[in-house]
């Protein structure tokens, strides 16, 4: 178990680079580059979710990238809507790192594939920090 600062200063660094991607994520989106939009989507899901475990374990986050386990070691309440979410957003870490999954992933992403991820990310990305009282 982590002493209270430790928690509390790793709880922050989690925080802070997620506001950070959260940005990276809205400008990447208004530049027309939607996959890579959608990878920075899965990082601030990741971040904010390995904030609220730390909260609930006191110990250091996991080196994971699975949205869905971290939901499952934060112990967060989700619904089936939210879970299906994280399980979809899951693939664009993965789809946009591999060369042939990145190519696949770059002819999918296109607006309209984007316009229905983009704004569910941010608005789940919203629902976590208040779930764990964060400032988002």
């Amino acid at each position: 178990m982590l002493p209270q600062k430790k928690i509390e200063e790793s709880v922050e660094y989690w925080i802070l680079n997620s506001r950070e991607k959260l940005e990276t994520m809205r400008e990447l989106y208004n530049r027309k580059r939607y996959a890579d939009s959608l990878y920075y989507g899965h990082m601030i899901l990741e971040m904010v979710l390995k904030a609220m475990v730390v909260q609930k374990s006191r110990k250091p986050a996991p080196h994971i990238h699975n949205l869905s386990r971290l939901v499952e070691l934060s112990e967060a309440d989700l619904g089936e809507r939210e879970m299906d979410l994280l399980a979809k957003v899951n693939r664009f870490n993965l789809e946009s790192r591999y060369p042939n999954e990145k190519l696949e992933f770059y002819k999918i992403c296109t607006k309209s594939f984007a316009d229905g991820f983009y704004e569910a990310i941010s608005n789940l990305y919203k629902k976590l920090c208040q779930k764990a009282k964060l400032k988002k």
